[in-house]
């Protein structure tokens, strides 16, 4: 396909176009190539899509179609934040066709010709994402085989890859003979050349020559004749003078000549956000830690957002009337509050002791808990278990109406989808700090909501000349539970941004707070309005509840904490407590396999326990893998309450000699462990259920 494929600008349907494609609505072309025809499609919703048509010629070829059908079904498992998803196709259709989201931006081959080489932390951004976006591939068995600056789109959140084992789908026949290559020269390795097979080495090898071409903006193997082009391939050294030193390093060894000296892309995408974790550190200050890798490529990287005005419009739609639905302490954790501290990916438990370049983020402000005065849906993402405390309530309010309660001026424009478009990114140590909280806190509420809502590209914005801070964001689904999931939002919203501005850095300019709906294929909407100092309702809760929900000022768990836990003990009464607490967490696990879904009997090599006495606190962690965010959730009370109850009774056997009083649960996920429960273990009656 061409490099408009996913992402170009619409041009007119040509005679003989198809008027729909499956469930979509053809509505121009985006571009076409040798494999065939890529139409621009709108599905019902309003969702635009790339729709990819086989040609013909290929359609005839029984073997193309089984190849084609294989693909599809392989590339529907690959999924991540930096590729182009497969959202439907049909391989048995009198034309195969397959679509994938439309991403808006140019191609990295057009950025560098427009805009000169990608430079600065927003490099190691592109080369940790794109490595990132080749791991999700690989894991799921695909290769994609066409990695090359046509096929990475620069979009507002970060690069993405596209047309991963698709583009090429006959070229296991190709790779049957000898000598057959397939690609573009300049992107092709050297057992390609010789043999013609290609796997993920080959892309890594790609990937490196890629991160040499966006650092400086040539090839690492010139240009010319393609012969030419396949001797410095094969038997020569690449160019990679102005690709910086520490990038260097690592693209010299995705370059090696011979597959098996190649590191995978999963180890690529590790070292190169340890070196853009570097660069965050010199570029912000020395304690600026992320708790995803993703939000550090959202912290560099800095791509306007462009349209095409010949997609279709939606009919626009007025303000949700948010009159009447109840506004509720984003409640983070189901029996004990808490926050997400997410530890260095991929390190193995030994190697999480001392100093690391990811921990949690600095306390703010923290998440409240609640308890809602009315229960969503069972279907909702946010009927989750929820604790008592501190009810943040009465329905949402526009900034003209709370400014009015409090008598002061509504004199100026609201804020509008404009006003959002001139908002900037965080600049200076105090705007860094609010968007650093508001990530954090809304990571963590993201957790307890499941798949309802999700950041959207742009995230958190400035606009110091009005006084707002943006969050944009977008829903799952129209399920009337993403809505209960908004108003989690805004809850959490205005609590963090009161805590940090009026508790940490009174001197900026922020008093209200703007949320902003994005919806592919659709106008962006603001859906909330609201002034985080005169509302009332973004105090915070008293001190005794914010110390029993393990937030705010009160101990929260942390990477040393766990490895100091991970740390057999000698101490008689810390070994006797923690087995017949992990038993006891085990026999319980085991009988929830029904509600957990859990595939086989755990044990005690999944399911552990220990001590950190330097923060007098007990640590329960799991490392099985396989249960979804409910089913965490679901665990983690029951042992957050086993542990709780395990130390409440031992102080009571032993009184102040048992020096513990914290407990704290983890799980394990792609990125670290997580924690996911935290509390203080003052009374059985303190403990979850």
């Amino acid at each position: 396909m061409s490099e408009a494929g996913s992402s170009g600008r619409v041009q007119p349907a040509q005679a003989g176009d198809p008027s729909r494609i499956g469930p979509y609505r053809i509505v121009g072309r985006l571009g076409a190539g040798g494999m065939g025809t890529v139409h621009a499609g709108v599905a019902s919703d309003g969702t635009r899509v790339a729709v990819k048509v086989i040609h013909p010629s290929q359609a005839q070829d029984p073997h193309f179609r089984a190849r084609f059908r294989r693909e599809v079904e392989m590339s529907s498992r690959v999924t991540g934040p930096y590729l182009v998803p497969l959202l439907s196709a049909d391989a048995d259709a009198a034309t195969p066709w397959l679509a994938t989201e439309y991403v808006a931006g140019p191609t990295l081959n057009q950025q560098v010709f427009a805009q000169g080489r990608v430079t600065g932390p927003a490099l190691y951004a592109f080369a940790a994402a794109t490595a990132q976006a080749l791991a999700a591939v690989h894991a799921a068995g695909v290769v994609h085989r066409d990695v090359k600056p046509q096929n990475v789109i620069l979009t507002p959140s970060g690069p993405r890859v596209l047309d991963f084992g698709i583009a090429h789908a006959d070229d296991d026949t190709r790779a049957t003979r000898p000598g057959a290559t397939t690609g573009t020269p300049g992107w092709i390795s050297p057992e390609q050349y010789r043999t013609g097979d290609a796997g993920p080495e080959s892309d890594v090898f790609a990937w490196g020559a890629l991160v040499a071409y966006a650092a400086t903006g040539r090839s690492p193997f010139g240009t010319g004749a393609s012969d030419a082009v396949a001797f410095r391939v094969t038997s020569g050294e690449p160019d990679l003078d102005g690709v910086p030193l520490p990038l260097r390093e690592i693209v010299r060894r995705a370059l090696a000549k011979e597959p098996g000296d190649r590191p995978q892309a999963a180890d690529a995408a590790e070292e190169c956000f340890e070196l853009l974790a570097a660069q965050l550190i010199q570029a912000m200050r020395a304690d600026t830690l992320f708790t995803r890798a993703e939000d550090m490529i959202t912290a560099v990287w800095d791509m306007p957002p462009v349209d095409d005005p010949a997609w279709p419009r939606p009919a626009r739609r007025g303000r949700k009337p948010w009159a009447g639905m109840l506004v509720v302490a984003a409640a983070v954790i189901g029996g004990i509050a808490g926050g997400v501290v997410a530890l260095m990916p991929g390190k193995p438990e030994g190697d999480r002791h001392g100093t690391s370049n990811a921990s949690s983020l600095p306390a703010s402000s923290g998440p409240v808990t609640s308890t809602p005065a009315s229960t969503p849906p069972a279907s909702s993402p946010a009927a989750i278990p929820r604790p008592s405390g501190t009810v943040l309530n009465t329905d949402a309010k526009t900034k003209a109406g709370t400014a009015e309660q409090s008598g002061q001026s509504t004199d100026g424009p609201p804020a509008s989808v404009v006003s959002w478009a001139e908002a900037r990114s965080a600049r200076g140590e105090g705007e860094h700090e609010v968007a650093r909280a508001v990530l954090r806190d809304q990571a963590a509420l993201g957790r307890q909501l499941g798949d309802a809502i999700e950041l959207a590209p742009r995230t958190v914005r400035f606009h110091a000349s009005r006084g707002e801070v943006y969050l944009s964001y977008r829903l799952t689904s129209d399920e009337p539970g993403t809505l209960y999931a908004e108003t989690e939002v805004a809850a959490l919203m205005c609590r963090t941004l009161r805590n940090v501005v009026v508790g940490l850095h009174p001197e900026l300019p922020y008093r209200t707070f703007v949320m902003v709906k994005e919806t592919p294929g659709r106008d962006p909407l603001v859906t909330w309005d609201d002034d985080f100092l005169a509302d009332a309702r973004c105090t915070s809760a008293d001190e005794d509840n914010l110390s029993r929900a393990g937030v705010g000022t009160a101990w929260e768990p942390d990477e040393q904490g766990l490895g100091q836990a991970m740390i057999p003990s000698t101490d008689s009464a810390e070994i006797r407590v923690a087995d017949r607490a992990t038993r006891r967490i085990v026999e319980r696990t085991n009988g929830m396999r029904t509600e957990l879904g859990t595939d086989r009997v755990l044990g005690n090599a999944e399911l552990k326990m220990g001590f950190d006495p330097d923060h007098a606190a007990l640590y329960t962690w799991s490392a099985y893998g396989s249960w979804n965010q409910r089913q965490v959730a679901a665990w983690a009370d029951m042992a957050a309450g086993e542990a709780c109850r395990a130390l409440v009774r031992q102080r009571d056997r032993a009184g102040d000699a048992w020096p513990y009083t914290r407990y704290a649960v983890a799980q394990r996920d792609g990125s670290g462990y997580v924690m996911i429960r935290w509390g203080t273990a003052r009374s059985l009656a303190d403990c979850p259920a």
